[in-house]
């Protein structure tokens, strides 16, 4: 008998490989995802706004970075003795304008060189639900606890998002030639908005990302969303907020995107590397013990290889770990 429901994850071509720059931008999905990237050696950037769920937010970013938009004061505001921008993570937020700024534009600088030379783009969707100011009605990316009856709240149309989708896309193509773009919808279920709205929601994600990845070349979709709401379907595998994927979810749909979005040449590596991040979390009884000193000495050796054969990855913190530096 089968308990559920196992469905294809197809392969996307050219594939993932470990000389390639990866931006990853979206939801606290997408955060989940690029950890295991980074994790696993990957070339990474991950959400140079922080944490961003709709997609016009996600969209007016990639234009901020298109346009090489430096922020200002101008573009802060103070709430409860803290700076903010709108369009960013409160992970951004400070205590002066300046030190927001700073954490901001830092990071602005570092997406705007990486959008001219990044091999993949990672959008995770989380919610076309999108926060509006009554004054003024412009969009928010994060609401940074300002009391909502500063806000007007909608549902994006699926017009809306395809529009915005595509105005960006064509200026990504333009601007950088080798770009390949993947798309997910966060598994992540938004209570909050309640149970048939975070399905509307889901819903209008998912029709406008079908739309472009049919209309445009070099855009896929990875079915994180199918993976943990159709094949795992079970609340033993989120967390006790019933809301958030839990370890065992993320690791098993991490592992449908080795086998899918990995290229085959770089998967040899990445089981190598995941072999030295094991040991690396192994903790001994006795750390003195001649059997542990060995074990240390065997996996910096190991390590040492993969920098002389890798120089390019980044091995310094595995050699700290294991004594050697």
């Amino acid at each position: 008998m089968q308990f559920h429901l196992n469905f294809p994850v197809d392969a996307i071509e050219p594939g993932i490989h470990y000389s390639d720059k990866i931006l990853l931008m979206g939801s606290c999905f997408a955060e989940e995802i690029g950890a295991k990237l980074h994790e696993h050696r990957f070339n990474t950037l991950i959400n140079p706004h922080g944490i961003l769920f709709n997609p016009l937010s996600l969209t007016r970013a990639i234009t901020s970075y298109l346009d090489g938009k430096i922020y200002t004061k101008d573009d802060l505001f103070q709430h409860q003795d803290t700076w903010h921008s709108w369009d960013h993570h409160s992970r951004f937020s400070g205590l002066t304008p300046e030190a927001t700024l700073e954490q901001i534009n830092t990071a602005q600088q570092e997406a705007i060189r990486n959008i001219e030379q990044a091999d993949w783009l990672i959008l995770t969707l989380g919610s076309a639900h999108a926060y509006f100011l009554k004054e003024g009605n412009q969009l928010v990316g994060n609401c940074h606890k300002v009391p909502a009856a500063s806000f007007h709240k909608r549902l994006l149309t699926v017009e809306e998002v395809v529009s915005a989708l595509d105005n960006v896309m064509h200026r990504l193509f333009f601007r950088n030639k080798k770009l390949n773009i993947l798309f997910t919808v966060s598994p992540v279920r938004y209570i909050r908005d309640g149970v048939v709205e975070n399905n509307l929601s889901k819903a209008v994600l998912l029709q406008a990302v079908h739309h472009m990845v049919n209309k445009f070349a070099r855009l896929w979709y990875f079915p994180a969303y199918e993976l943990v709401i159709d094949d795992l379907r079970d609340y033993r595998f989120y967390k006790d907020d019933m809301v958030h994927p839990n370890e065992t979810a993320v690791n098993y749909v991490w592992e449908h995107v080795v086998k899918a979005a990995v290229h085959g040449s770089s998967q040899p590596l990445l089981h190598t590397i995941a072999e030295v991040n094991r040991a690396a979390q192994h903790r001994p009884l006795n750390p003195e013990s001649s059997q542990h000193q060995q074990f240390l000495r065997t996996y910096a050796d190991k390590v040492k290889q993969l920098m002389q054969a890798h120089p390019h990855l980044y091995w310094e913190d595995l050699l700290h770990h294991f004594g050697n530096l």
